[in-house]
Order: structure tokens, then sequence, then C-alpha cells
């Protein structure tokens, strides 16, 4: 795969519509004596659904679009935040994947967007090695700034700020981290937004050819929030373990595509059951002993485009949805 497209640059007149129209956003924007530029997104102002709609392109590195639109898939919960990208290898697993893991002292967090293409890290302070994504994908951008996205109900310390603008070598004037905390509304629409790259990230895991996969939709109900950070994880998580819808559309034979449909919803993991707060509790809070087959969505449509056949799997599951969003 060969790209030559600057997910920074592209993102850049997104990160500017915040700025431009904070008060309209009810965001805050502040600058760091470093000057480096702080967008918060829902920590000391209420956020909302749109910041959270323009927050989702931009972890999408500008390629992509999305909306908030009506619908009737579900049982009760009508409004439904759509994903569409024609390029959604570097959108998904190059940017809004959120795999760069940063933590100082008691803070953690985890970065997305189009940053972590400039860093090419994964994990605070190493380099992703010759067999990992970047290396796959044979991208790293460069660009004058930079912009991350990060969850979080906490401004990230100085440490943190100094440390992104290093890896991805660029003056803290051009640097800008927008934090956004899971319980916020503008949150909930950026994680459930991660509909369509959670399918593109077990496609990956599943060892299907990336180069393959050509275009792709997805969408899942916007939850409510919810003022307990597990408990709204937990939901943002069920709005796509249980009725993320996705469709994909890849090159190949219709033998991988069935193959890859039939693997790719959240069902076949032997953790699907239970809303996800529960699952991470009985975890003892630890993800690494959550199956990872989990994260994906609860139905896929995958196209062979060259025999024009589809291949669906996966069910949504009103019930376990309205138990999560506690209906």
């Amino acid at each position: 795969m060969q790209y030559t497209a600057s997910v920074n640059k592209l993102t850049r007149p997104l990160v500017q519509e915040l700025i431009e129209n904070a008060d309209k956003l009810r965001l805050n924007v502040q600058q760091l004596e470093n000057g480096c530029t702080i967008i918060d997104a829902g920590i000391n102002v209420p956020g909302g659904l749109e910041a959270g709609r323009i927050i989702t392109e931009i972890c999408l590195g500008g390629m992509g679009t999305v909306s908030l639109a009506h619908s009737s898939y579900t049982d009760n919960w009508p409004i439904t935040v759509n994903v569409h990208t024609s390029n959604p290898v570097l959108a998904c697993l190059g940017s809004q994947y959120a795999g760069w893991s940063l933590a100082h002292e008691k803070y953690f967090a985890l970065g997305s967007g189009p940053a972590r293409a400039m860093a090419t890290k994964e994990k605070e302070g190493q380099v992703l090695p010759v067999e990992d994504l970047y290396k796959e994908l044979d991208y790293r951008d460069v660009a004058e700034t930079a912009t991350l996205v990060i969850e979080n109900d906490a401004i990230p310390p100085m440490e943190i700020v100094e440390k992104i603008a290093e890896a991805c070598a660029v003056d803290f004037d051009k640097l800008t981290i927008i934090v956004t905390p899971t319980s916020s509304l503008a949150g909930g629409v950026q994680v459930v937004g991660r509909v369509l790259e959670v399918a593109m990230h077990k496609a990956h895991e599943l060892h299907f050819p990336l180069e393959n996969i050509l275009d792709g939709m997805g969408s899942a109900p916007l939850c409510p929030p919810h003022p307990d950070f597990v408990q709204a994880m937990g939901r943002t998580n069920d709005a796509i373990l249980f009725a993320g819808q996705v469709h994909l559309f890849v090159k190949g034979s219709d033998e991988e595509a069935e193959k890859l449909a039939t693997a790719l919803p959240s069902s076949t993991s032997k953790d699907y059951g239970k809303p996800f707060a529960q699952v991470f509790k009985d975890a003892k809070y630890d993800f690494f002993k959550i199956d990872g087959m989990l994260f994906s969505p609860a139905s896929v449509i995958v196209t062979a485009v060259e025999s024009g056949n589809s291949f669906r799997a996966g069910k949504l599951d009103n019930d376990l949805l309205n138990q999560s969003f506690g209906a």
C-alpha cells in the first residue's frame, strides 16, 4: 500500500472549525505557556454532540465523514452515529485507532487521531517494531502541525504534552490536543464513531489482507451518557457490540469474503453475552484478560466486489442494548 495524503494536513480545517466556533460548540480552548493548544470537549464545559461529530472526523484523519441521524433499526435508541470512509485502512487504523499509550505518574490516557501517524508509536517511548502497523502500512505522516485526541477527564500534564511534541517532531505551538471524557456527550459520539474502526482492527487481527479492503461504512446507536466512567465506557462499547452495523467492500474471492464476514461479529467472542461493564468487572478491570475478538460490531456485511456477492453475519441484540443503556 502506498499513501501520500497527510492526515494531519487534512484535519487542520476541522481543528480550526473547533477553535473558531468554540462558544457555539461549548468548548474551551486554551493555550499553554509553551504554546500548545488544548481543546476541552467536556471536562469543564458541556461540549456536545456536534463537537463529538467533528472530533470523530478529526480522529479519522480528515478522510471520513460522520453524521448523526435517526434510524429505526433498534427498538428504543433512534439516534445513530454513521461513519463512512473510502480509505478505511489509513483513516481507521492509521489514524483513528486509539493505540498510543501515554502515562505520567497517575495520569494515563490513550491517544488517537492523526498525530499517531507522525509519531508512529503505540506505546510510550517505543517506536513500533518493523513488523507492526505503520511498517505494514508503509506510512509515516510529515506535516507542520499535529493533532492528538485523548480520552480522559483531565487535561494532560506538561510532561505528556512534551512527550507528544517530541515524538511528532513539532514545536509546541504547532501541537493541538483535544480532550474528550468518555462520560461526556462529545466523548460518547467519538467512541461510538469507532464502529467501523473496530471492524477494521479485527479484520487485521484475523490476517485479512488490508490492501483488499476498498471501502467501508458503519453505524451504531448513540448511547446515553453516564457519570460513572466504567458505566460510560461500557455503554459506548455496547453500542457497537450489540447494535453496530458495518458494511465492507473487498477484493478477492467469495470464500475469503465469506470467511471474513463469519468471523467478524462480536458474538463470535467467548466473552459475548453481558454488558461490557460487567465483562470488565469480571476481568477484575484488566483489559488484557478480555478476549480481543469481542471488540467488533454486532452485524456485518462483506461484499466481494469482483463477484458482486455479499455475505452477512451476526445480529443486533436489543435486550442486551436496553440492559446496558439503562432502559
